[in-house]
């Protein structure tokens, strides 16, 4: 799971152009959104297309559990391994 962490912190980094922010600074457990990373409704948007086109999983905007599923790193790690196997 270490792995797919390191992954999702690139692939947001990659995605949203966040030059100043290296992996070691995203914590796993912190709010992607808010107070944590500070990301907002566009950098969903953003962040659900990249993860559709690297894992080919698609993240439905209306279902009620997409906004726990993109509250942390380990959030989207865990559904992203669910929606893997």
């Amino acid at each position: 799971m270490e792995n797919l962490h390191t992954e999702i912190k690139q692939l947001i980094i990659d995605a949203l152009n966040l030059e100043d922010i290296g992996i070691d600074d995203i914590e796993i457990d912190a709010p992607l959104f808010g107070d944590g990373l500070g990301l907002d409704s566009i950098d969903a948007l953003e962040l659900g297309l990249a993860i559709k086109k690297k894992f080919n999983i698609i993240i439905d905007a209306d279902d009620n559990n997409t906004r726990q599923h993109f509250a942390s790193v380990a959030n989207l790690a865990s559904y992203i391994s669910s929606q893997t196997r």
